[in-house]
């Protein structure tokens, strides 16, 4: 068990998360850039952005679950109740959660990771730009729910490993990076756990506005 948390502790880094995502986008930006394509993946909603992140993780060798109850809703009976969380990851990729209503029973014999050694991240994306234009609401997008996020993981006691994905299309880096820093600010400020991100950078040919697409992975409860 002292083995297996250790291992945890080494492979849950922010800076191999940021990369793994990073390199997810790039080659997501060569393929649309190769096939000349109208608009670029900074047109994809939340949503839509999904199953690259997830592919992107689990091709740099993560367990990969989306779509994971919270553990303070775990054990409720009925599964399609409780909050969610994006994406949980274990540190192999075909080693799922452990389902606490089988947990202990004849059923649970299968190499499994315990929802506090599992990586809890939460995503969240915004666009300086649409297809339609400027997004008039840019700046309260990143400013408001995001932090929401932050206290989804913060407020589970049995979190130990989480963290907070930000997706930022804006027209340049210079605006990614000051946005992203005013949004650290806020949360210090709020006294919320937020580490310093570990910040990734691709530029994008500018085919709706947005001319970069900022990836910062926030380490929550410290780390």
């Amino acid at each position: 068990m002292v083995s297996f948390i250790m291992a945890n502790l080494m492979r849950w880094s922010t800076a191999d998360i940021a990369d793994a995502v990073h390199a997810g986008f790039e080659r997501r930006a060569t393929d649309d850039n190769l096939e000349q394509a109208v608009y670029g993946f900074d047109a994809l909603d939340e949503l839509g952005l999904h199953p690259i992140i997830q592919a992107s993780l689990s091709q740099a060798g993560f367990g990969v679950w989306p779509e994971q109850r919270y553990p303070g809703d775990a054990t409720r009976t009925k599964r399609s109740e409780g909050k969610r969380c994006d994406i949980v990851l274990t540190p192999q990729p075909d080693m799922p959660l452990r389902d606490p209503l089988i947990s202990g029973t004849l059923f649970d014999q299968q190499p499994a990771c315990d929802r506090s050694d599992a990586y809890w991240l939460e995503i969240k994306t915004v666009a300086q730009f649409e297809t339609s234009g400027p997004f008039p609401r840019y700046a309260s997008e990143l400013l408001q729910p995001v932090a929401k996020d932050v206290k989804k993981i913060w407020s589970d006691p049995t979190i130990r490993f989480g963290g907070l994905l930000i997706v930022l299309f804006t027209h340049d880096r210079e605006t990614a990076e000051h946005d992203l820093l005013a949004w650290h600010t806020r949360c210090l400020e709020k006294s919320y756990p937020v580490a310093p991100p570990a910040l990734r950078g691709l530029r994008l040919i500018d085919r709706i506005g947005n001319g970069w697409c900022a990836t910062a992975m926030f380490g929550v409860r410290g780390v």
